[in-house]
């Protein structure tokens, strides 16, 4: 698994700067955390790249203040995970649309 190293986020614009291990800098756009079987996972879409695809990191606390972040190398647990962000995002649609409903009635 890659170690990549966060380095602090542009919070507003929704961007994260990420170094890997070889010092490389990269932005993505942050898209969700997703909690799956006790541990926690980082959805980030690059930023730059003209083709969209979405990168799920693990997070891994290293102390209170600073976390490493896991590329899931594991292809069955990537596909649950985006299932489950598929299956959440699904309800939130149906939740607004069920709210917008109400106030168009």
């Amino acid at each position: 698994m890659e170690n990549i190293e966060n380095v602090i986020p542009e919070e507003e614009a929704a961007i994260l700067t990420l170094t890997d291990e070889n010092g490389n800098d990269q932005n993505f756009e942050y898209l969700d955390v997703i909690e799956y079987q006790g541990k926690e996972y980082l959805i980030l879409m690059p930023a730059e790249e003209e083709e969209t695809h979405i990168v799920i990191l693990e997070i891994e606390p290293v102390d209170e203040e600073n976390e490493n972040y896991l590329a899931v190398s594991d292809e069955a647990l990537a596909e649950k995970l985006r299932q489950s962000r598929a299956a959440e995002s699904q309800k939130v649609l149906e939740k607004n649309a069920a709210i917008e409903a109400k106030f168009n009635s």
